[in-house]
C-alpha cells in the first residue's frame, strides 16, 4: 500500500504531477496551522447538529451525494486519470462504486445501529450505538473516490462528522469530492477537506476535536499514525499493506483462475492493496498456468489513461516506479525467471510493462515485499500443505484466495489462511455489504458491512432497574 503522506514540496504548497508525462498539474497551498485548527473546529462544531438529525435526514443527504457523484463521474474519472494514472474506464467504475457505498449505508445504517436488547438482572438492559464525534480519515492516492467514501459513508450515517486528509497528489479529486457534497446540498462542514503537509498530520490527530482516525496507507506510516492515536487514547482503524497469495490447485478451473488472477493483479496498473500479488500453483499444472497467465498479460494495452481503450496506465509517481523496478531486478538476480516485461520503457511518463516472474520462492524480494505495480509473481507448490505454508509466509494478512474443486481443501484453507478475507474460486474485492480489513502488518479494525459502521460509535450499555 502506498504512503498517503508522501509529497513533493515547493514552499508551502503541495504539488500534483501528471504521471503520463511528469508535468506539474497544479500547486495547492498547504493549510497553515491556524487554518488546520479552524477547519477541524468547523467539523467538530457541526457535529452537535448532525448527530441529532434522524436517520431519515442523513439518508437523504447521502442519497443526494450519491446522485451527485454519478452526475460527475466522467469528470471525476478524468481527474483520477490525470492525477494518478487510473484508466478512465476504471475511474468511472470507481465513482459508481463510491456512489453505491453511499447508497448502501443510507439504506442500511439504521438497521446496523439498532438498539440490541440483552438479558440481565435489570428490568431492561440493552446496547445502543451512538456517534463518537469528528473522525479524521487519512487516505492514499490509489483509489481517491472509493477509499474516501468507504470511510465517509458509514461514519456520516452513524452521525459523526468527518475531516478528510487526502493524499497531496490527488487534491483535485479531493476538491471533486467537496464539490459533490456542495452540489448535493449537504449541511455545511459535515465533511471538511484538509490540504496539509505530512508534518501536520500528527497535529491533526492530536487535535482535541478529533475523536478517532481511519488510516489507509503503508504499514510504516500506519504504525506512526496508530502510535500517535494511541498516545491520545483515540481509536483507530488501519488498512495497510498487503502481499496477497492466490493458491491454484491442479483440480481448479485453470482458465477462469488465470482470468481472475490477471484481472486482480492489473487493476489500477497493479496499484491495489488487495491485488493477487503471489500466485502459488500446484506443481502438476505449474507450466500450464504460466502459459495461461502470459497469454493474458500479453494482450493488455498500456497507454494514455484518458483513452477508453487503455488497460494499464502509468505508475502514479517516478519513485514508485523506481522501487518496483528494483524489486523486479533483485528478484531476477535471486533466481526468478522473467517471462514478460521487466524492462523500464523509454520515453515520457512513469510506465511499467506488465511483468511475469516465474519460479519465485520464499525469501525472494518480490515474495517478501509488497509489489505495487503490474508485476505478477508465480511460484510452485509441491502439495496443498506446501501451498498453505507459502501463502502464510508473509508479514501481511490482508486478503487471500484459493482455486480448487476440493471441498476438503476449501474448508482447510478457510480455516488456516492468515488473512482478513478469503475468496474461494473468485476475486478478493471490497464490497460495501461485507467487512474488509487485515491482520498482522496489514492493520486492524474493519471497514464496510455492519462491522465497519460500528468501528466509530460508542457501544453504550444501558441498565435500567
Amino acid at each position: 500500500m502506498p504512503d498517503p503522506a508522501t509529497r513533493e514540496a515547493t514552499g508551502s504548497s503541495l504539488v500534483s504531477r501528471n504521471p503520463l508525462n511528469g508535468d506539474v498539474i497544479q500547486h495547492y497551498p498547504a493549510l497553515t496551522e491556524q487554518e488546520l485548527e479552524a477547519r477541524i473546529l468547523r467539523a467538530s462544531t457541526a457535529f452537535a447538529q448532525w448527530k441529532s438529525e434522524p436517520f431519515a435526514a442523513r439518508k437523504q443527504v447521502l442519497t443526494n451525494i450519491a446522485a451527485a457523484l454519478r452526475e460527475q463521474k466522467e469528470h471525476l474519472a478524468q481527474l483520477m486519470a490525470t492525477e494518478m494514472g487510473k484508466p478512465v474506464k476504471e475511474g468511472v467504475a470507481e465513482t459508481e462504486k463510491a456512489a453505491w457505498c453511499a447508497e448502501f449505508y443510507a439504506e442500511n445504517a439504521e438497521g446496523f445501529l439498532a438498539d440490541e436488547t440483552l438479558a440481565s438482572d435489570a428490568a431492561n438492559s440493552y446496547v445502543c450505538y451512538r456517534p463518537l464525534g469528528t473522525i479524521l480519515g487519512i487516505l492514499p492516492w490509489n483509489a481517491p473516490l472509493w477509499l474516501a467514501f468507504r470511510f465517509l459513508a458509514p461514519a456520516l450515517m452513524a452521525g459523526n462528522t468527518c475531516v478528510m486528509k487526502h493524499d497531496p497528489h490527488v487534491q483535485g479529486s479531493a476538491l471533486g469530492i467537496e464539490a459533490a457534497f456542495r452540489s448535493a446540498g449537504a449541511p455545511d462542514d459535515i465533511m471538511v477537506n484538509l490540504c496539509i503537509d505530512n508534518s501536520q498530520v500528527e497535529t491533526a490527530i492530536r487535535h482535541p476535536g478529533i475523536a478517532a482516525i481511519s488510516f489507509t496507507g503503508s504499514s510504516r506510516s500506519g504504525a506512526l499514525a496508530a502510535a500517535t492515536a494511541a498516545a491520545e487514547i483515540k481509536p483507530a482503524v488501519l488498512e495497510l499493506g498487503g502481499s496477497d497469495p492466490c493458491i491454484i490447485m491442479a483440480d481448479a478451473d485453470l482458465e477462469k483462475a488465470a482470468d481472475v488472477a490477471v484481472l486482480s493483479r492489473i487493476i489500477n496498473a497493479g496499484q491495489s492493496c488487495i491485488a493477487a500479488k503471489r500466485v502459488i500453483v500446484e506443481a502438476p499444472v505449474y507450466d500450464r498456468m504460466l502459459d495461461l497467465l502470459k497469454a493474458r498479460l500479453e494482450k493488455l494495452r498500456m497507454g494514455d489513461p484518458r483513452d477508453p481503450q487503455t488497460d494499464i496506465g502509468p505508475i502514479a509517481r517516478a519513485d514508485l516506479r523506481e522501487n518496483l523496478h528494483r524489486q523486479v531486478t533483485r528478484t531476477v538476480a535471486e533466481g526468478a525467471r522473467c517471462l514478460l516485461g521487466g524492462e523500464l520503457p523509454e520515453g515520457d511518463g512513469y510506465f511499467y510493462p506488465t511483468t511475469l516472474l516465474a519460479d519465485v520462492t520464499p525469501g525472494m524480494c518480490a515474495f517478501t515485499e509488497e509489489t505495487f505495480g503490474p508485476v505478477l509473481c508465480v511460484g510452485r507448490a509441491d502439495s496443498f500443505e506446501d501451498a498453505l505454508i507459502q501463502a502464510n509466509d508473509t508479514e501481511y494478512g490482508l486478503g487471500a484466495s484459493i482455486w480448487t474443486a476440493s471441498r476438503a481443501y476449501i474448508e482447510q484453507a478457510v480455516e488456516e489462511l492468515q488473512a482478513g478475507q478469503v475468496a474461494v474460486n473468485g476475486i478478493v474485492k471490497t464490497d460495501p455489504r461485507l467487512p474488509s480489513g487485515g491482520i498482522k502488518k496489514s492493520g486492524y479494525g474493519r471497514e464496510l458491512g455492519p462491522h465497519g459502521i460500528r468501528e466509530f460509535v460508542n457501544t453504550k450499555q444501558i441498565w435500567i432497574a
